[in-house]
């Protein structure tokens, strides 16, 4: 059953929000993007339109396979079979070579060339060998990272001195250099860092831990969506790190979260950094799948 494909947000909700919703912690990235767009509209990642795609093994079976593309970002894939990941990027490069044929102006909607993609290793994975098949180019692993899921959250084992709080209007340029120093070390991009800043502070989703009066380390909540809440980004600035912040700022994000309602709290970490994955599951979190991020080229 081939895949459809559409830039219509409603659509796509309609069609597979149950889905999205019935595994919420595969689905997390797309829960979020969606309901983002959904609050702020479609232009909130970027000025290209999004696109949306759902997946039926059956014609009039259940969906059971989901991806989200909001431009200039790679594609984002939820749950699906490998061979669903197979289907999609050979279906995306195809018209990816009929947009190079008849010119941008006929272009279905999000058939630009693809950079990347992101999401659980096995599909992910079995989507860019079909990409690097299709379109001749390569496709390399840029980021591993594993998805963890609280269990029971517990104090960390060396609690550092300070308290946790929510931020505030005047965290507001401490908290934008934060932001952008995060997503430079970790090299991911972050469209419009103030908004972003100002959204989360503005509905009490980013912890601060303070030491002395001093803010020293950042971690944010996500809204709870179809019972899940992610924790992201967590941030110490340099000189402030090896002291036990961080720990303590995520622990405290994580019971804001519970405390919110979330029957999920979920994470992310590169595993390319020991210290984070450790120091997440001396405060309950536990391995749920590993991901992956791709980037192709020439």
């Amino acid at each position: 059953m081939p895949w459809t494909i559409s830039s219509s947000l409603d659509d796509f909700r309609a069609r597979a929000g149950g889905f999205l919703a019935a595994h919420p912690a595969e689905n997390t990235v797309l829960l979020t993007i969606t309901d983002r767009l959904a609050a702020s509209g479609p232009h909130y990642y970027g000025d290209g339109v999004p696109v949306f795609g759902w997946w039926r093994a059956e014609p009039d079976g259940p969906v059971a396979g989901a991806f989200v593309r909001t431009p200039p970002f790679t594609p984002r894939l939820g749950l699906m079979p490998e061979s669903a990941a197979a289907e999609l990027a050979a279906e995306l490069a195809a018209e990816s070579a009929a947009e190079s044929a008849a010119g941008s102006a006929a272009a279905p909607a999000g058939s630009a060339v693809l950079t990347g993609a992101g999401g659980s290793a096995a599909a992910t994975l079995a989507f860019g060998a079909a990409w690097a098949a299709a379109t001749g180019t390569t496709s390399a692993v840029r980021r591993n990272e594993r998805l963890y899921r609280l269990g029971e959250l517990v104090d960390p084992p060396r609690p550092p001195s300070g308290r946790s709080r929510l931020a505030g209007a005047a965290d507001r340029e401490l908290l934008v250099r934060w932001f952008t120093e995060f997503a430079e070390e970790v090299d991911i991009r972050i469209t419009n860092v103030a908004t972003v800043v100002d959204d989360r502070t503005a509905v009490g989703h980013l912890h601060l831990w303070e030491d002395g009066g001093r803010p020293v380390a950042v971690a944010g909540a996500g809204a709870v969506i179809a019972g899940m809440s992610r924790i992201g980004p967590v941030y110490t600035p340099g000189d402030a790190r090896g002291r036990g912040y961080a720990s303590a700022v995520t622990a405290a994000a994580s019971a804001a979260a519970l405390a919110r309602g979330a029957a999920e709290v979920l994470l992310y970490a590169d595993l390319a950094n020991p210290t984070s994955n450790s120091i997440y599951q001396q405060i309950g979190y536990r391995p749920v799948e590993d991901c992956v991020e791709l980037a192709f080229g020439d």
